[in-house]
């Protein structure tokens, strides 16, 4: 390994890996909540400077069509590519954004996913560097709460035995003639990772039958037959999709040491 995220793997393949966090103001259930400030830091910052800190990526870049979002990065001393307002979803504002940068690969990281750990992004480099010729990866993490399994702005998954994600939804109950082993469900988390190419093949495609069902980016994957891999994560972290779940995710810290220790940590950055 040469840097952090730049580095041939065992087969001598030469892999350059990058992070780019998706972020615009105009949030639907949550309007910006990307700006919302968590023990004194801006939501986005949180998964920016964790993203820094594990060390993982040769760049870490935020990807925004607004002017405040890229004057806080800015002066926090971040990446920012300005990108157009027209993207409907995270996956085609990277794949805007990676146009120009050299890269094999790319990971999506959400902005309201601000308690990821170093090391559950460390997973991701371990996928990528084991195959590498893999198209696409998500983050899964084990559902806590039954009640979640209806909860609309959280998105649910099937994995297969051999790990592929191969369908995403976000009512259970509408899967009712779908004979399912629930151990086989999952949480979708907001990680998502692509090979380059691969990435630009994908947004060029229009979205799938299934993607505007569901308002989820994830099905064009699975709808046009191509693999998303399943990276399981352990423990599934609470996110931030409405703003209920902010008081949610300033618990689950509090009762957390580990987590206390990280944003002292990343506090110190700049």
């Amino acid at each position: 390994m040469l840097i952090a995220g730049f580095f041939l793997n065992k087969k001598n393949i030469f892999l350059k890996i990058i992070a780019i966090i998706p972020a615009h103001l105009a949030s639907v259930r949550f309007p910006r909540k990307i700006l919302f400030p968590i023990f004194n830091l801006p939501m986005i910052e949180h998964v920016r400077r964790r993203a820094l800190v594990s060390n993982v990526f040769s760049s870490v870049f935020v990807a925004t069509c607004d002017e405040e979002i890229e004057n806080l990065i800015k002066s926090n001393g971040g990446n920012v590519i300005l990108t157009s307002n027209k993207h409907l979803n995270g996956t085609s504002r990277i794949a805007e954004a990676v146009e120009k940068i050299d890269c094999t690969h790319v990971v999506l990281l959400q902005g309201d996913e601000p308690l990821v750990l170093p090391e559950q992004l460390k997973l991701f480099k371990e996928s990528i560097t084991l195959k590498p010729e893999i198209n696409s990866w998500n983050a899964t993490g084990k559902i806590e709460n039954s009640k979640d399994l209806n909860k609309h702005s959280f998105v649910k998954c099937i994995v297969s035995e051999n790990n592929n994600i191969t369908k995403c939804f976000r009512y259970f109950k509408e899967l009712k003639d779908i004979n399912i082993n629930k151990n086989h469900i999952k949480k979708i988390l907001g990680i998502i990772a692509f090979k380059k190419d691969f990435l630009k093949e994908i947004s060029n495609k229009p979205e799938s039958f299934n993607e505007k069902k569901e308002l989820i980016e994830q099905m064009r994957i699975i709808d046009n037959g191509y693999e998303l891999k399943s990276i399981s994560i352990s423990p599934t972290l609470p996110s931030i999709n409405e703003p209920n779940e902010v008081e949610i995710v300033k618990e689950y810290v509090l009762k957390d040491r580990y987590q206390q220790r990280i944003i002292n940590q990343i506090l110190e950055l700049n």
